[in-house]
């Protein structure tokens, strides 16, 4: 079965296709045609990812599944949130991003962060939602070179390493988007396959 992921990162899309398997064709964006920047003008996670799935359903008729993550930091009363991707303003950047936060985090004490993931499944003309969260902590470096995003800085919890010193398998097992995703295979597998 044939199901486009609303991503042209191809990170991403590598992570997706690790965790779905060999059962469904996963294709990006450009496989469609697809080359705009597709619209993210909602105020929550969810929204954006639902936006995003319509989107690409209503103009190329393929089903479709889209995400949306954000990192929440409680010390930043959940920011950057919804804005991750661009909390350090466009063009966006990892690294202008991720030293932003680490200057906004300079003085607090509390690291206590999460990721949280919000993938929108649109198929044979029904709508889905899956969820999945990782908790942690901001340290104050960025360490490591794996991953992308706030991985170098971001910590899981039980663990002394960050998102971007682990493994592929062993973040994939962990992380706010491994979870969403074993969500969305398992139901795509019950229903769908």
């Amino acid at each position: 079965m044939k199901i486009c992921f609303a991503s042209n990162n191809p990170k991403k899309l590598e992570e997706i296709r690790a965790a779905l398997g060999d059962q469904f064709e996963i294709v990006s964006l450009a496989d469609i045609g697809c080359l705009e920047e597709l619209p993210e003008t909602g105020n929550t996670l969810e929204a954006n990812a639902f936006q995003k799935a319509r989107y690409v359903k209503d103009h190329f008729g393929v089903d479709c599944f889209a995400d949306d993550t954000g990192l929440e930091v409680e010390a930043l009363d959940g920011a950057p949130g919804v804005y991750s991707g661009r909390f350090a303003g466009e063009p966006r950047s990892d690294e202008r991003n991720v030293t932003l936060l680490l200057e906004k985090m300079e003085q607090k004490e509390n690291r206590k962060a999460a990721f949280r993931t919000v993938i929108a499944l649109i198929i044979q003309g029904k709508s889905y939602s899956f969820e999945g969260k990782a908790t942690g902590k901001i340290i104050r470096h960025r360490s490591g070179s794996k991953g992308f995003g706030y991985d170098p800085v971001f910590q899981p919890d039980g663990y002394e390493k960050t998102f971007a010193e682990l493994s592929m398998p062993e973040k994939n097992a962990i992380s706010h988007r491994g979870k969403a995703v074993r969500q969305l295979a398992a139901f795509l597998a019950k229903n769908y396959a």
